[in-house]
């Protein structure tokens, strides 16, 4: 499947969800990595004006979460994400960041992702990790 079939589709499934409320576009996807950019907007700064950790922590975990969805195949399993986990490096008050989902694990029911936050310069903002879990739906 070409790259914008893949990024449409899954960004369509994100429609309406939190992934809208934080504005977050999925903009990359290869062999094994997703990438998404979220604006750095006054809805998701903290109180002394820059990004809040709350929002970065849910970019990883969307982007890693949706590059499960891609690269395990959603359509008859349902994905969680049961840790996440991110180290603040750098402030950010504006512009764009952008969260780079490279997988490090992929087991049938278990998978493990690195998520690389970075600013427009490419400044490492936050690394996170998020670990997922794969089950099947039921029928």
């Amino acid at each position: 499947m070409k790259q914008e079939v893949i990024l449409a589709k899954i960004q369509e499934r994100c429609a309406n969800t939190f992934v809208d409320t934080l504005d977050i576009k999925f903009i990359e996807v290869g062999e094994d990595y997703l990438v998404a950019k979220m604006p750095v907007t006054p809805a998701v700064l903290q109180l002394d004006g820059v990004l809040h950790g709350g929002a970065t922590a849910g970019l990883a975990e969307t982007v890693g979460s949706a590059a499960c969805a891609i690269f395990r195949g959603a359509d008859d399993i349902m994905i969680r994400g049961i840790e996440v986990s991110a180290n603040h490096l750098r402030g950010v008050r504006s512009g764009n960041v952008y969260a780079k989902a490279v997988v490090t694990h992929m087991g049938k029911t278990m998978q493990l992702w690195q998520i690389s936050i970075t600013d427009c310069d490419d400044n490492l903002v936050s690394s996170c990790k998020l670990t997922t879990l794969s089950l099947s739906k039921k029928k």
